[in-house]
């Protein structure tokens, strides 16, 4: 049974959406991560419901991609908020680049947010009664933070561990690194104290040391062949926007994976550009197949239910 401390709790959601962790105390209640653009009306509604006539007083990012950033305007025009996010993204932010913010890269969206502060590795935070240190978690994403509490030995992972792995190794699909710096940060969470993980998505998890193990074991599993990382990535982010749009062309798929360069950098891994209609084609079925997250419909993939 997971046991958290009486100022946490956890709004579990799925593909589009990170979780969301609320934590209040007397003198301020944070949500940490608030979900995908399209969610924030159920992020807003579940905070709500939570605080009662309580306003929000803070929001804090773990990292800036849209599952994680999504509700921050709608919460910020809720309430009067203060942000705080990764300090190595406030440039971005405020010129609002979403060439740098990875938005457009990823054919996602997120509303335009404002931040009134930003934190980095070594600071500490006093969320829900309880400190927390500020640990870098990058891999996943650069810029990517995670959150951890020595008295109660929770960490909150973010997207750099999960039950049953992590996030795609982004950097490496643009030529950077990305497989180091995961098996980097998994290192530094085996040499913590942890008791429950809070991941970015799945439920919290307390078997933390059979996790890592896992994650290990993929981390060599994806440094062993690169192509395996650019493969789920694409996977990862067809999925991603189907569930966003639940349905959609293969012609307009296509189309996609040349407008967005994430998607474009991970097919060039892949195969040449006109190889790309059979690469597609033959990922598609895959997701479709065995009762997948996708099916076929003639010239068209939907989404099957969530």
């Amino acid at each position: 049974m997971i046991t958290l401390p009486e100022s946490i709790r956890v709004f579990e959601r799925g593909w589009l959406s990170s979780n969301n962790v609320l934590l209040v105390d007397d003198a301020c209640a944070a949500l940490v991560d608030t979900g995908y653009a399209t969610h924030a009306p159920q992020t807003l509604a579940l905070v709500r419901q939570a605080l009662g006539a309580r306003p929000l007083d803070l929001i804090v990012n773990t990292h800036l991609h849209s599952d994680h950033c999504g509700g921050n305007a709608l919460l910020q025009a809720t309430w009067p908020c203060r942000t705080v996010i990764p300090a190595s993204e406030a440039g971005a932010v405020q010129e609002w680049d979403e060439t740098r913010l990875t938005f457009r890269a990823t054919g996602q969206t997120c509303e335009r947010f404002t931040l009134t502060g930003t934190i980095a590795p070594g600071a500490r935070l006093r969320l829900g009664a309880l400190d927390w240190d500020v640990l870098g978690a990058p891999g996943h994403d650069p810029h990517s933070l995670m959150l951890y509490c020595a008295d109660e030995r929770i960490l909150i992972s973010a997207d750099a561990l999960w039950e049953n792995g992590f996030g795609v190794i982004f950097p490496e699909l643009e030529g950077e690194s990305g497989f180091a710096e995961e098996q980097a940060v998994l290192e530094a969470i085996a040499r913590l104290d942890v008791r429950l993980v809070i991941p970015g998505h799945g439920a919290p998890f307390t078997n933390v040391e059979q996790a890592l193990e896992r994650a290990f074991s993929r981390v060599a599993w994806l440094r062993a062949d690169p192509a395996r990382n650019a493969k789920n990535a694409l996977k990862v982010l067809i999925v991603f926007k189907l569930l966003e749009v639940r349905v959609m062309g293969f012609d307009t798929l296509l189309r996609m994976l040349d407008d967005a360069s994430v998607m474009r950098a991970a097919a060039s891994m892949l195969k040449p550009r006109d190889e790309w209609p059979a690469l597609l084609k033959a990922i598609v079925e895959e997701l479709a197949a065995r009762n997948g997250p996708l099916e076929v419909d003639g010239a068209r993939i939907v989404a099957r239910a969530a």
